[in-house]
């Protein structure tokens, strides 16, 4: 059961976030924009971590257009590249944040496997290890806010898949489709071990876990030149519109996440309907997740992988 139901939570009137710090990696586009904007007219001062800063600069420009005053900004982050995120983490220049949200994602049609400059299998490498080690830098900063939130975008595609401990690189086993779902519930896995861990360390931060459901392009509003909706795509995707919905309304359980004091470390959250569409909700979380003991093999390989010690009992802030 919500400890919080969705009827409670008002979509079109957030609370105000006035002097409150959020980064959103790849804020500048998809789910991530319409996190960022909407987080932006609740008065949060937000950041936006995006690797192209021709992508970046024109998701600022929406956002100025659409929220008077909104305190938005961008940094350079390329999760593919582990050895730049120090930088981008002072790059920030913040004495804290109260919260971030892990949002940015490589999703691959390409039959061919890929790999990072630091020879990981990309998706795994992008979603799943470069969130893993870009948290591991923002930890200090995020300690020192009073209770920070960091929240991770999981995706439905998670739902059917199983983390294989022996191939989490897909070497032996590469689709396309299966290797994204496995990455984005390496992350989801991520961000439930990553709260046990800080509750046992006494942590002020709380990590939570969501989704957007079905988001799909065509049932998302324009933001021109972030994103383009055509009438007849419109028109087409009308009768999906019963079962999924825009990215805009994917975003919402993440800003619930960041603003709702009725969120907990530790929880999911998703759309209402089905999981896939409607106001966000908490749901119980699923049974493959609750699992503890591939998320506690996968983080310690996650260690191994980027080569960063990740103890929460020694870790600066």
């Amino acid at each position: 059961m919500s400890t919080s139901p969705a009827s409670s939570w008002d979509v079109p009137r957030l609370p105000r976030a006035d002097g409150r710090v959020v980064l959103v990696t790849g804020g500048n586009a998809g789910i991530g924009y319409f996190v960022a904007e909407q987080l932006s007219a609740a008065g949060a001062s937000v950041v936006l971590g995006s690797r192209d800063p021709v992508k970046a600069e024109a998701a600022l420009g929406s956002i100025r257009g659409r929220v008077p005053g909104a305190r938005v900004r961008a940094v350079r982050l390329d999760l593919a590249d582990l050895s730049s995120l120090q930088s981008a983490v002072e790059s920030l220049n913040v004495a804290c944040l109260d919260a971030v949200v892990l949002n940015a994602g490589v999703a691959l049609d390409d039959p061919l496997r890929r790999e990072t400059g630091d020879g990981h299998e990309l998706m795994f490498g992008t979603n799943h290890l470069g969130h893993f080690a870009l948290t591991r830098r923002l930890m200090p900063l995020l300690s020192a806010a009073p209770a920070a939130r960091l929240v991770t975008m999981g995706s439905f595609a998670a739902k059917s898949e199983r983390l294989d401990p022996d191939d989490l690189q897909s070497r032996t086993d590469y689709r396309p489709k299966r290797t994204y779902g496995r990455s984005k519930l390496a992350q989801m896995y991520f961000g439930l071990e990553l709260d046990r861990r800080l509750r046992a360390a006494g942590s002020t931060v709380a990590s939570v876990v969501v989704h957007p459901g079905g988001a799909l392009d065509s049932l998302t509003p324009s933001r021109p030149p972030v994103h383009v909706r055509t009438t007849g795509a419109l028109l087409r995707a009308a009768p999906a519109a019963l079962l999924v919905q825009g990215k805009h309304a994917g975003a919402r359980p993440a800003v619930r996440a960041v603003l709702d004091p009725a969120v907990h470390g530790g929880q999911l959250w998703g759309p209402r309907v089905f999981g896939l569409r409607g106001a966000p909700r908490h749901e119980p979380v699923w049974s493959h997740l609750a699992d503890t003991s591939p998320a506690a093999r996968l983080w310690d390989a996650s260690c191994d992988l980027t080569g960063l010690d990740f103890d929460l009992a020694t870790t600066p802030g």
